[in-house]
């Protein structure tokens, strides 16, 4: 039965990312490549081809299994709402975890070495800088839950972003320093989120209100671990782990986005 059930999410998913695809006809997507520190990574850019003029731009770092369909499929989304935007494989090789073990090996180095993160997550900034489409003066990152962490990090350690947005991610990131943070901070949180501890909280919190850095703290309520993507529940059942999707908190989370970004470009 669970077997049934896991196959069917996965049509599910399936299904609404081709169909997402095809919302709009001007929507043009395409794999790209470039090296980091060494390693050949595998990338995603969608934009509107119908849009004339540069746009803002958005990094989408992925959740830990890597840049599979559903970071691209946001990234899809986000050229919809006019912007462009690059899903990143993080990892190099468009390597994508088969379960949580695996995932866990492929996210520790980033989390042990922020300034990896900050050197994949800039050179896919560089390759979208390449884009005739792209406004360099008005980029963003958006992350789940791994990715969530990343662009933390990349916010506290100080790369040049008008925002971050952190989708169920981890706050146990570097601190920030006094006049590090260029950005603002978007932390779109599941209220019953196992991975995140109240003193996970209390310290990231206490270290950005102690330099006076802006950012929003929005709970929502029920919300687990991974609460914006489809594939959560199958995934928590598969993998006895306690993560599941939340409608409420995705659309109220993407809809917080939206705004958040209108008050940044």
């Amino acid at each position: 039965m669970k077997k049934i059930q896991i196959i069917v999410t996965a049509i599910f998913m399936s299904t609404v990312l081709s169909l997402s695809a095809q919302n709009k006809p001007g929507i043009k997507t395409e794999e790209v490549s470039y090296t980091s520190g060494g390693v050949n990574c595998k990338s995603f850019v969608a934009y509107d081809g119908s849009q004339k003029g540069k746009r803002p731009a958005i990094v989408v770092i992925p959740e830990w299994w890597g840049n599979n369909d559903y970071s691209k499929w946001r990234a899809r989304q986000l050229a919809e709402l006019g912007y462009i935007a690059i899903a990143v494989d993080m990892y190099g090789e468009d390597k994508i975890a088969a379960d949580p073990k695996q995932a866990q090996d492929y996210a520790t180095p980033f989390y042990k070495d922020p300034k990896l993160g900050e050197e994949r997550i800039t050179a896919a900034v560089n390759k979208l800088k390449e884009y005739p489409e792209t406004d360099a003066t008005k980029m963003a990152a958006i992350g789940y839950c791994f990715g969530g962490s990343m662009v933390l990090n990349a916010a506290k350690l100080g790369m040049d972003f008008k925002g971050v947005v952190s989708f169920h991610g981890g706050l146990a990131t570097v601190p920030a320093t006094a006049g590090s943070t260029k950005a603002k901070i978007l932390v779109c949180h599941g209220a019953a989120d196992k991975f995140i501890s109240d003193a996970d909280i209390k310290n990231f919190k206490s270290n950005l209100d102690s330099l006076k850095v802006p950012y929003t703290f929005i709970s929502y309520p029920d919300a687990t671990h991974a609460f914006s993507n489809p594939d959560a529940t199958a995934n928590g059942k598969k993998f006895n782990m306690p993560i599941a999707y939340n409608e409420a908190a995705d659309k109220k989370s993407w809809n917080d986005m939206k705004d958040f970004f209108k008050t940044i470009f």
